[in-house]
Protein backbone atom coordinates (compact mmCIF):
# COMPACT_ATOMS: atom_id res chain seq x y z
CA UNK A 1 0.00 0.00 0.00
CA UNK A 2 1.06 3.62 -0.57
CA UNK A 3 2.01 5.93 1.94
CA UNK A 4 0.48 9.40 2.16
CA UNK A 5 2.88 12.19 0.75
CA UNK A 6 2.08 14.80 3.61
CA UNK A 7 0.67 15.04 6.96
CA UNK A 8 -2.16 16.42 7.23
CA UNK A 9 -3.00 19.13 9.76
CA UNK A 10 -5.10 19.09 12.88
CA UNK A 11 -7.73 21.04 11.58
CA UNK A 12 -8.15 18.87 8.32
CA UNK A 13 -8.57 16.10 10.36
CA UNK A 14 -10.83 18.02 13.00
CA UNK A 15 -13.26 19.14 10.26
CA UNK A 16 -13.61 15.44 8.74
CA UNK A 17 -14.36 14.07 12.70
CA UNK A 18 -17.04 17.25 13.16
CA UNK A 19 -19.69 15.23 12.17
CA UNK A 20 -19.12 12.29 14.49
CA UNK A 21 -19.66 14.07 18.06
CA UNK A 22 -22.65 12.49 20.39
CA UNK A 23 -25.82 14.49 19.69
CA UNK A 24 -28.61 15.29 22.39
CA UNK A 25 -31.23 12.44 22.02
CA UNK A 26 -34.79 14.25 21.78
CA UNK A 27 -37.81 13.73 24.10
CA UNK A 28 -41.65 13.57 22.95
CA UNK A 29 -44.19 13.95 25.36
CA UNK A 30 -46.90 10.71 25.78
CA UNK A 31 -50.26 11.56 25.04
CA UNK A 32 -51.23 9.27 27.67
CA UNK A 33 -49.29 9.84 31.00
CA UNK A 34 -47.29 12.97 29.97
CA UNK A 35 -43.88 11.54 30.79
CA UNK A 36 -41.17 12.14 28.41
CA UNK A 37 -40.54 9.23 26.18
CA UNK A 38 -38.18 8.67 22.54
CA UNK A 39 -39.96 9.27 19.69
CA UNK A 40 -41.57 6.13 17.98
CA UNK A 41 -41.35 4.07 20.62
CA UNK A 42 -43.62 2.73 23.23
CA UNK A 43 -44.08 4.23 26.40
CA UNK A 44 -42.28 2.56 29.25
CA UNK A 45 -44.39 4.01 31.66
CA UNK A 46 -47.75 3.50 30.80
CA UNK A 47 -47.27 1.06 27.85
CA UNK A 48 -49.43 3.37 25.44
CA UNK A 49 -47.94 4.29 21.86
CA UNK A 50 -50.46 7.30 20.61
CA UNK A 51 -53.61 6.00 21.69
CA UNK A 52 -53.11 2.72 21.37
CA UNK A 53 -52.65 0.67 24.48
CA UNK A 54 -49.71 -1.69 22.94
CA UNK A 55 -48.32 -3.79 26.23
CA UNK A 56 -51.17 -3.67 28.18
CA UNK A 57 -49.74 -3.21 31.27
CA UNK A 58 -52.56 -2.91 33.58
CA UNK A 59 -54.11 -5.70 32.58
CA UNK A 60 -50.91 -7.58 33.09
CA UNK A 61 -51.03 -5.69 36.49
CA UNK A 62 -54.34 -6.51 37.49
CA UNK A 63 -53.79 -10.31 36.71
CA UNK A 64 -50.80 -10.97 38.57
CA UNK A 65 -52.76 -9.36 41.24
CA UNK A 66 -55.29 -11.89 41.24
CA UNK A 67 -52.45 -14.71 40.78
CA UNK A 68 -50.60 -13.54 43.72
CA UNK A 69 -53.59 -13.50 45.88
CA UNK A 70 -54.90 -17.28 44.75
CA UNK A 71 -51.48 -18.18 45.67
CA UNK A 72 -51.62 -16.72 48.99
CA UNK A 73 -54.93 -18.23 49.86
CA UNK A 74 -53.69 -21.72 48.50
CA UNK A 75 -51.20 -21.42 51.10
CA UNK A 76 -53.35 -20.67 53.91
CA UNK A 77 -55.09 -23.86 53.80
Amino acid sequence: MSEPKKRHTSTRSGNRRSHLAAKTQSLAICSHCKEPVAPHQVCKACGFYGDKDILKLAEKEKAKLERRKAAEKEEEK
